[in-house]
């Protein structure tokens, strides 16, 4: 038997053929001599949804690790036997990366979320679900099928059950094949107590995931893709997802009336983009305005989320808002474009760059509506991952709603680029482990 390493390592490799096994043989060529893994997880394109329950079985014959994990994604991230990474949209493409993480403590679970416990009782009957207590320097990687019933009651569930717990991931793709869209399984030395003896086993509906913790975390990175317009504002009225009033200062206004004023600052082109393009930021932390010149104090960056207008009312100018509203929240209006994701993504990853060394891989969970649709080109996300961190393994998938958390508290997003860094953990006192 191949001695296992010691130290921490990644591998990774892409298939790209239309057939599935031939997809798997690519993958198997590039990982060939791999010993064994303590995690391994999976990413494949939807347009092998039908052959998803062969998927595990054909991979753990030939790689060995103890956690398998995985989805089907609209689109996969890969990183190709060159070292480089892609984003490939529209195509067959399958991403395996193996981790052997020295000293982490791996949990993986699944959870039928057609039941959940009560978001008003203890926490313990969630942890229950999960398998695991709550430690302190935990993270979670999070995958949801999206036929799943109350995808945000679950994530409320964790983060009140896991309420310091980083949580990242995403909801897996749509397909017409009868079956989820979720891998999940184990293998030689694995302890999660479902076996592959049955393929049709390692395909699951509802909530899959892996608890990391010991020497090992994820660090999220949120890249919304939006940049502020006009000043901050305050929420005067509201009734539910609905803002009635605003207010700058003194002025006390309706969201629309704000808007409009905001207008006539904007170029020609900002005012185009109003039309198809606009959102709210809702802010996710208390800070004040200074009474000298009523300028407004922006919040720190990432402490905006972003959601989407979903009607007006002409009657008195009320915005409805995809996210529930409360008296005195601060909110800004925001325009997504290319050039804005670009500069909020690079501010991120650099401040991201500045806390940590080169992470040991990275994961990417990235809306459908990113891409090439939204950049112009391919590799938008990864290439500028790879401006900050020159030689990370990147996988991942582009997703039907991403998971990640906005001023502490775990968010179900759109359009936006979820990343999980997978970096060593710094215990109290202790010695975070070697890459």
């Amino acid at each position: 038997m191949q001695r296992r390493p010691d130290g921490p390592w990644c591998r990774t490799a892409l298939g790209r053929d239309s057939s599935l096994q031939e997809a798997v043989n690519q993958v198997f060529e590039q990982l060939r001599g791999a010993p064994e893994a303590d995690l391994a997880l999976v990413f494949a394109s939807a347009s092998y949804a039908s052959d998803l329950p062969r998927l595990l079985p054909l991979l753990q014959q030939k790689l060995n690790a103890a956690h398998w994990l995985g989805c089907v994604g609209g689109g996969v991230v890969g990183t190709d036997p060159a070292g480089t990474p892609h984003e490939i949209e529209h195509q067959p493409a399958l991403a395996v990366t193996l981790l052997r993480l020295p000293g982490a403590s791996l949990r993986p679970f699944a959870i039928d979320t057609t039941s959940l416990p009560d978001l008003d009782g203890p926490a313990e009957p969630w942890r229950e679900r999960v398998g695991a207590e709550l430690e302190e320097g935990q993270s979670m990687l999070l995958l949801l099928d999206p036929t799943g019933s109350a995808i945000n009651d679950l994530i409320s569930g964790l983060d009140y059950a896991y309420p310091n717990t980083t949580k990242v991931g995403g909801i897996a793709g749509p397909h017409s094949a009868a079956h989820g869209s979720l891998l999940f399984g184990s293998g030689a030395g694995g302890d999660t107590g479902h076996g592959n003896t049955d393929p049709a086993d390692t395909v699951r509906t509802g909530a899959v995931g892996c608890l990391i913790g010991g020497s090992w975390r994820l660090d999220p990175l949120v890249a919304q893709g939006c940049r502020p317009i006009g000043p901050v504002l305050e929420v005067e009225q509201a009734q539910r997802n609905v803002v009635i009033e605003v207010s700058c200062g003194s002025t006390r206004n309706s969201p629309v009336a704000a808007l409009q004023s905001i207008l006539t600052d904007l170029t020609p082109a900002e005012r185009e983009q109003v039309k198809h393009s606009l959102f709210l930021g809702v802010g996710q932390s208390d800070f004040s305005l200074p009474s000298a010149d009523l300028t407004p104090v922006p919040e720190a960056p990432g402490s905006f989320l972003v959601r989407n207008l979903i009607g007006v009312d002409p009657r008195n100018g009320a915005v409805a808002v995809g996210e529930r509203m409360r008296v005195g929240q601060k909110v800004q209006f925001q325009l997504r474009d290319a050039d804005a994701s670009r500069d909020e993504s690079r501010q991120l990853l650099a401040g991201q760059h500045v806390r940590r060394s080169e992470p040991l891989a990275a994961f990417l969970f990235a809306c459908l509506g990113r891409g090439e649709g939204l950049y112009g080109e391919i590799d938008g996300d990864v290439s500028l991952c790879r401006e900050v961190f020159g030689t990370v393994p990147i996988a991942g998938l582009f997703c039907n709603g991403e998971i990640g958390p906005v001023g502490g508290t775990t968010h179900l997003h759109g359009y936006t680029a979820s990343w999980g860094f997978l970096v060593p953990n710094d215990p109290p006192g202790g010695t975070a482990a070697p890459l």
